[in-house]
């Protein structure tokens, strides 16, 4: 990974943390950043992509344990997503800044 390309490797993992203040937040940043950037990098499209998947499967596991709150088995689910999310975020970034690219755990590839 290139000096050039570091700042937008941390920001795609990093910047999901945004969907904690900003409705859609954690979408937009991987987002903008693989359409912007997968052309010119590789790495940074890799990146954006793992992270942009792991969102997006985040947010149907939410939407599954909200419906399933309405009968109480998914109200600990709802607890536990947002810290598993949070937990897998600081450790990409971690991953990421030494180079290396994170698996996500429980993500779906939607992203090609």
């Amino acid at each position: 990974m290139s000096n050039l390309d570091r700042p937008w490797v941390l920001g795609a993992h990093i910047g999901t943390l945004l969907g904690y203040a900003v409705a859609l937040g954690n979408f937009i940043v991987p987002l903008i950043i693989w359409l912007s950037k997968k052309d010119e990098s590789e790495v940074i499209a890799m990146h954006a992509k793992a992270s942009l998947n792991f969102q997006i499967s985040m947010a149907i596991y939410t939407i599954i344990a909200g419906i399933l709150a309405l009968v109480l088995i998914g109200l600990p689910f709802l607890l536990v997503l947002p810290i598993i999310n949070l937990i897998c975020v600081i450790l990409a970034t971690i991953e990421a800044d030494k180079g290396k690219l994170f698996k996500y755990p429980f993500s779906i590839t939607f992203v090609q």
